[in-house]
């Protein structure tokens, strides 16, 4: 994880880390940008995020949007009319239940319409700065498996196995590594293993360094010094 946290340096963030850089942590605006992330690249996840909150930046103001202003400015997001349906709705909760505020609770987040355990996990590390949480993206689930620090087939498993393999102080910051590493390095295709700089601690990587370079993917192989 030291590793990793040197090698990320010079990578941009994903988009939901850098909204809420960018907001100080607004857990609305943090809440809002990961319900759009799902299964959304980052770029789209982005521009979207910014077409809403120049619009809406309260739980109020979007509440009274109508689904199709909604879908129209969150366009092209993966599932973007139910995610507005979703939006809408989450936001009626939160000024009818929660007073207009973001609940701080795994047990509330998860009474909100389109939240699951890994947007409320990142809601909970990114604003509530808990420490006792892992958010579990595709890219958590895949590298935790490839360096085999976990052996499961959801990621609901694998959360739950990650409490139980890695140490309580990284487990604020393994989304962020992973998912950074997993963007730029780890891939799901063509992994970029001559390129990574835990290879030695992957059953992945070790086999790369075992194969010979003629028969190397091209996509795999270091970068020219």
């Amino acid at each position: 994880m030291r590793t990793l946290a040197r090698a990320i340096d010079d990578m941009d963030l994903p988009a939901v880390e850098k909204i809420a850089e960018e907001s100080q942590e607004d857990p609305f605006e943090v809440l809002i940008s990961t319900m759009l992330s799902a299964q959304t690249r980052d770029p789209v996840t982005a521009a979207a995020s910014a077409r809403l909150f120049k619009v809406a930046r309260t739980p109020r103001t979007l509440a009274k949007l109508t689904v199709k202003r909604i879908e129209r400015l969150i366009y092209p997001v993966s599932f973007y009319r139910h995610k507005a349906k979703h939006v809408k709705r989450t936001c009626q909760i939160l000024v009818e239940r929660f007073g207009g505020r973001v609940p701080a609770t795994m047990d509330e987040l998860l009474t909100l319409p389109g939240v699951g355990r890994k947007t409320a996990n990142l809601v909970l590390i990114l604003s509530f700065k808990s420490l006792k949480n892992i958010c579990l993206d595709t890219h958590v689930h895949r590298i935790s498996n490839r360096l085999g620090w976990v052996s499961t087939k959801s990621p609901d498993e694998t959360e739950q196995a990650l409490y139980k393999a890695t140490d309580e102080r990284w487990w604020p910051y393994i989304n962020l590594y992973l998912v950074t590493w997993g963007q730029n390095v780890c891939r799901p295709v063509y992994p970029r293993c001559g390129e990574c700089v835990i290879r030695l601690h992957c059953a992945t990587g070790r086999m790369f360094q075992e194969t010979p370079k003629s028969i190397r993917p091209r996509s795999a192989r270091p970068a020219a010094p």
